[in-house]
């Protein structure tokens, strides 16, 4: 049996594909080249847009492969199962119950089976990994949200947070470096709130620790952190482990106070300003990087000049600004002042701009340095803090080398 699969959305619902495949190929399944048995859409609903583009994947592939069983699962499909159905999927899943979904397309029977995502009690262990040919493992530890902000649906298709217990986190770092993977990428849907479900509550420096001990020869990289959880005990830490990434996802949404407290964000700007202080200062020249909502309800021009503002004062290395989009059954919805849809895209542009000169700046700054570069080609890779970088001579793929920079430009560093 073949099969073909697109995924769209977050690094949580691309660690999820690749345990699906995994546990497809454990059962006979094949990657298609071209026609397919069964495709798999795993969908996004973070926002409207999302939808519309998980509807838009849903026909293409079913377009590509006429005769394959369709099966549908994610976030998107979770909230609107019966818009699913309606697109003419035989096999409908939410964002859960991942196991019984293979199952499902095993036995190649019509099936939709929806849950509610806040009676999921325990967290779903999967397959830790890559699909075949990466460098890059990813490893899911933490599942839900509990922090409901005004523009987000997911804690309705996630439900509560559920954390992978420790032991597990240890078992699945060392079969992931038994792999040979040179990095393992630590995800989730909200990593701060790691272990707060769990017996004697441990946190993510906990769940780290763990990892990069049983991982002693790989990487570890941090997906998308909350700046709550990014204390001084916290950079101390990670900071004493050595394999860890000096890369920070941070997850700023707007750069002005009163905006962040009506999206019910839990910091300001005084407290993100302090958390990107102290990881400067434990990880010194590290690569921060963060999340923009541009056009929220109510963000005037004011508002959002403040914001640009505080972008350049923090100095990232790369922000992805994308506009406002209209979530039903979300806060932020029924909220008043709604910007249009050209006056966000052009607050994009301008925050756009902003980020192009921190990045031309950011890269400008590694040139003379040396950095470990882990290779996915041999003559590219990317460094500690997620910089591309482009070598003149080759290296093996998977393997960290020291690269000495010659060069910065738009978007890539240039080494030797």
């Amino acid at each position: 049996m073949k099969y073909a699969v697109y995924t769209l959305g977050c690094k949580v619902n691309q660690y999820e594909t690749q345990a699906i495949e995994t546990m497809l190929r454990a059962r006979g399944f094949e990657p298609a080249e071209e026609d397919a048995d069964v495709i798999l859409v795993n969908t996004c609903a973070v926002t409207a847009e999302s939808g519309r583009k998980s509807r838009q994947a849903i026909r293409r592939l079913q377009g590509k492969h006429p005769r394959a069983l369709t099966a549908v699962c994610g976030c998107f499909s979770q909230l609107e199962p019966e818009a699913v159905r309606e697109l003419g999927a035989d096999i409908v899943f939410g964002s859960g119950e991942k196991e019984k979904l293979v199952e499902a397309i095993v036995s190649a029977m019509p099936a939709t089976e929806i849950d509610d995502p806040f009676k999921r009690l325990t967290f779903e262990p999967l397959p830790a990994g890559a699909v075949t040919g990466r460098t890059r493992a990813m490893m899911k530890i933490q599942d839900g949200c509990d922090n409901f902000c005004a523009y987000c649906v997911i804690p309705y298709t996630r439900g509560r947070v559920r954390s992978l217990p420790l032991e597990l986190c240890e078992k699945q770092a060392a079969e992931l470096a038994a792999q040979g993977f040179s990095e393992i990428v630590v995800t989730g849907i909200e990593i701060a709130s790691y272990g707060k479900d769990l017996p004697g509550k441990p946190g993510l420096a906990d769940a780290v620790e763990i990892i990069a001990k049983a991982a002693p020869n790989a990487r570890i990289r941090l997906g998308s952190l909350e700046p709550t959880v990014v204390t001084e005990e916290f950079c101390r830490r990670l900071a004493a482990l050595g394999n860890v990434c000096p890369h920070f996802h941070l997850s700023l949404q707007s750069g002005c106070d009163d905006t962040l407290r009506r999206m019910r964000r839990k910091y300001d700007t005084t407290a993100f300003a302090a958390c990107c202080d102290r990881l400067r200062e434990h990880f010194p020249g590290c690569g921060l990087t963060a999340d923009l909502i541009c056009g929220f309800p109510g963000e005037t021009e004011e508002q959002f000049t403040e914001t640009l503002a505080f972008l350049e004062e923090i100095g990232f290395l790369f922000v992805h600004a994308f506009p406002y989009s209209i979530r039903p059954g979300t806060k932020a919805a029924d909220m008043p002042d709604q910007l249009t849809r050209a006056e966000k895209e052009e607050r994009v542009r301008r925050a756009n701009e902003v980020i192009r000169r921190m990045r031309r700046e950011y890269l400008s700054r590694q040139v003379g340095k040396t950095l470990p570069v882990l290779f996915e080609k041999p003559r590219e890779g990317h460094s500690g803090s997620y910089c591309q970088v482009v070598t003149e001579n080759a290296y093996t793929r998977n393997t960290v080398q020291n690269i000495q920079i010659i060069a910065a430009e738009e978007d890539r560093l240039l080494g030797i």
